[in-house]
């Protein structure tokens, strides 16, 4: 009776109050939804502020890494040993073929005497020609000398003696040898000798040449092998260069078998 009483504005109030969410109510409900999803959340799920979940992603890409330099650390230590194996096939291939274990006995372009002997414990790198050659030979020779200079800006590297070799005795005697490597190396070494001592030398080392007919300059072109050779510190010949080969090629060959080198006369 006493509610009849109050004015219009206290009914007015009392319409806008909220009742109290109680259990059993819509609102009671969601909330006890909710915590029963959160109770059954796991560590992983709340967060991430639980206990550690395994390796991160940095730990897997650092495994990952690892693994992956290990199989590529193996690939390459196959195949060095692979081109190791080839190449110790390739020298004993060319040892059976008996090339440049022969000696020889020539004069140098200063006059003085020279036996394969006199390289032992170098590194050579030797071509035949002639110095009337048009092209082929100053190529060749432009060529080598520039296998040398690359060799020799590195420090680690033994030096290698370039030589030159004449297959025209008849025409390059000392003088003319002299005047004709001073113009590719101050270390290249002109060898020439008699027509018995050059025909020695070029069959030791398989080495093809024959003089063309004279004109009537008496001058005359001498058709040869086109190949640089290799000998190594022991005076063995270790490979060969064709003509299309590159110096930068022919470097690395080089290099590698210095790397490989061991000696069998010591």
């Amino acid at each position: 009776m006493l509610l009849l009483t109050r004015s219009p504005t206290a009914w007015h109030r009392l319409s806008h109050l909220k009742p109290p969410v109680l259990p059993g109510t819509l609102g009671g409900r969601a909330l006890h939804l909710r915590s029963r999803f959160l109770s059954r959340q796991g560590p992983a799920e709340t967060g991430r502020q639980g206990q550690p979940q395994g390796p991160g992603l940095r730990t897997r890409l650092l495994i990952t890494a690892l693994f992956g330099a290990g199989l590529g650390g193996a690939w390459l230590a196959l195949r060095a040993d692979k081109e190791r194996l080839q190449q110790q096939k390739r020298i004993e291939a060319l040892r059976q073929a008996a090339v440049g274990q022969g000696d020889f006995h020539l004069l140098d372009h200063k006059g003085q005497a020279r036996c394969k002997a006199d390289f032992r414990g170098q590194w050579v790198l030797m071509y035949f020609g002639f110095t009337h050659c048009p092209d082929i030979c100053p190529d060749e020779l432009e060529k080598l000398v520039q296998v040398v200079r690359q060799l020799e800006a590195e420090p680690g590297l033994p030096p290698v003696q370039p030589v030159f070799i004449t297959v025209d005795p008849e025409r390059d005697d000392v003088e003319a040898m002299a005047r004709y490597v001073q113009d590719f190396h101050p270390r290249l070494l002109g060898l020439t000798g008699s027509t018995e001592q050059i025909a020695q030398a070029t069959h030791s080392y398989r080495v093809y040449y024959s003089a063309g007919p004279k004109d009537e300059d008496q001058d005359y072109i001498v058709d040869h092998s086109i190949t640089i050779y290799l000998l190594n510190p022991d005076g063995l010949f270790t490979d060969y260069y064709g003509r299309s080969r590159s110096a930068e090629q022919i470097s690395d060959s080089v290099r590698r078998h210095m790397a490989t080198f061991r000696s069998v006369l010591s």
